[in-house]
């Protein structure tokens, strides 16, 4: 079963002179700065898609020169390797703290970001209808959705539990994030745990805590670090039959047992449109942020018997998707 909605704010456009078209004299090149490798694959698709809409196909009229970001100490080298290959648009698809980054590292180059959480909070634009500058983009509410992936997960543990955050503190929107999930604790009566990982080897050391600190849930951050250790988060909590809410479909799609989060396809596939709009001429600054609502609850029954987890009936019935 599958219930979808969208909010999108359509806008205007005004000509926007491209910083790079004087020196390519072939093809426009856009600077793609992504997660994960392994872990964008579908979503640099979805991105693709978006600027086929606007007539640019990858190798044909336009190129891409793709930067893969592991941890965002890289954003600052990669910027100004991306800048120095003159590219006529940067696309900052993987977080907040690229799209800060490539704020900061130009003010002439237009900037198309897709991110989890408030542009205007995260002092990105100061305003959704008209963005000002060069930077407009998308933005998915992934770290607005924190208490809400602790209301369902509080539906599968006794009163009081201890629930584990599995969170990454450098990414921009950690803080806010955790302060409303640490809120919603307090009022759903459960105790709540907070374990940072910005690298793989302090992934190790967050997993052993939890291990120690006997929790009886797990809620992962919407963060681009830690949806990419998804495999070892998911294996991890196999062996251990813990329940677990993740923030992307793509750690359900992996064998999480649940997901509750915005369609990170979606965003990628608005940003490759813009990006598209901005190299035919329009201007970042009339661009609006556009703001995707397209939200998913998904729950796999297999995984749920596997891990001896009873999901009830009334979470089901709200689920998005269902696998039997």
């Amino acid at each position: 079963m599958r219930r979808r909605h969208f909010i999108n704010l359509v806008g205007g456009a005004a000509a926007w002179p491209l910083a790079a078209s004087a020196q390519q004299s072939t093809m426009p090149v856009i600077g793609l700065l992504g997660g994960d490798l392994n872990s964008s694959r579908h979503l640099v698709a979805a991105f693709r898609s978006g600027l086929a809409e606007t007539g640019y196909v990858e190798g044909r009229n336009v190129a891409i020169e793709y930067r893969w970001v592991g941890q965002n100490d890289q954003l600052p080298a990669l910027l100004r390797d991306l800048i120095n290959r003159r590219v006529a648009v940067i696309a900052a698809v993987t977080s907040t703290a690229a799209a800060l980054a490539a704020k900061a590292a130009t003010q002439t180059i237009p900037i198309v970001f897709r991110i989890g959480g408030d542009p205007i909070a995260a002092g990105l634009v100061t305003s959704l209808n008209r963005p000002g500058g060069n930077i407009t983009g998308t933005t998915t509410i992934g770290t607005l959705l924190g208490p809400k992936r602790l209301e369902i997960l509080r539906e599968l543990l006794p009163a009081g539990a201890t629930v584990a955050l599995l969170s990454n503190r450098t990414n921009a929107n950690a803080a806010a994030e955790t302060r409303e999930i640490q809120a919603a604790a307090q009022l759903l009566g459960l105790r709540l745990l907070v374990l940072n990982a910005t690298r793989a080897s302090a992934l190790d050391v967050a997993l052993e805590h939890i291990t120690k600190a006997d929790v009886g849930g797990l809620l992962t951050a919407a963060d681009p670090f830690v949806i990419a250790q998804r495999n070892q988060i998911i294996g991890w909590v196999a062996r251990r039959a813990i329940p677990a809410v993740y923030s992307s479909r793509q750690e359900y799609d992996d064998g999480g047992l649940m997901s509750y989060g915005a369609d990170g396809a979606d965003g990628h596939r608005v940003a490759g449109t813009y990006v598209g709009r901005i190299l035919k001429g329009e201007n970042p600054a009339d661009l609006p942020v556009q703001q995707s609502a397209k939200i998913e609850l998904a729950i796999n029954l297999r995984v749920a018997k596997t891990l001896g987890i009873t999901i009830p009936q009334a979470l089901q019935v709200r689920a998005d998707e269902v696998i039997e």
